[in-house]
């Protein structure tokens, strides 16, 4: 994955923990960077994290607190934004949007939607 990013942590809120996970590190291609129980007992929470290999960036998956999952946004940059646009297009169950960007100071990018209806930006880092 050429995937890398400069933000620390971003936070989506998901319906299903394991479900977002399934989607960030199999469709993805991002790893888990940490799952661990809230408090104690069955109605525990769980703090779960992704985020693509060999970037510092976080995305903490949670459930929603007194709402609906999805609405979020995040934007990580590619080192090769056209591979990881075809590398994601043929991955089944991901929902890719066209290339836009590209004039003036606008960097090329496209959004993938996760099934919670969070939007990641992938956006073409910058040369040199």
């Amino acid at each position: 994955m050429t995937t890398v990013n400069k933000i620390a942590v971003a936070m989506f809120t998901v319906a299903d923990q394991d479900a977002a996970v399934r989607f960030y590190t199999d469709k993805l291609g991002w790893e888990v960077r940490n799952d661990v129980a809230m408090g104690e007992g069955p109605d525990a929470g769980r703090w779960v994290e992704v985020g693509p290999p060999g970037s510092d960036a976080t995305l903490a998956l949670n459930p929603p607190m007194g709402g609906q999952p999805g609405g979020g946004g995040v934007g990580v940059e590619a080192t090769d934004l056209d591979a990881e646009l075809e590398r994601l297009r043929g991955t089944e169950g991901v929902e890719v949007g066209d290339p836009m960007g590209g004039e003036g100071p606008v960097p090329r990018m496209f959004s993938v939607t996760d099934p919670d209806g969070n939007w990641v930006w992938i956006v073409e880092a910058p040369q040199g």
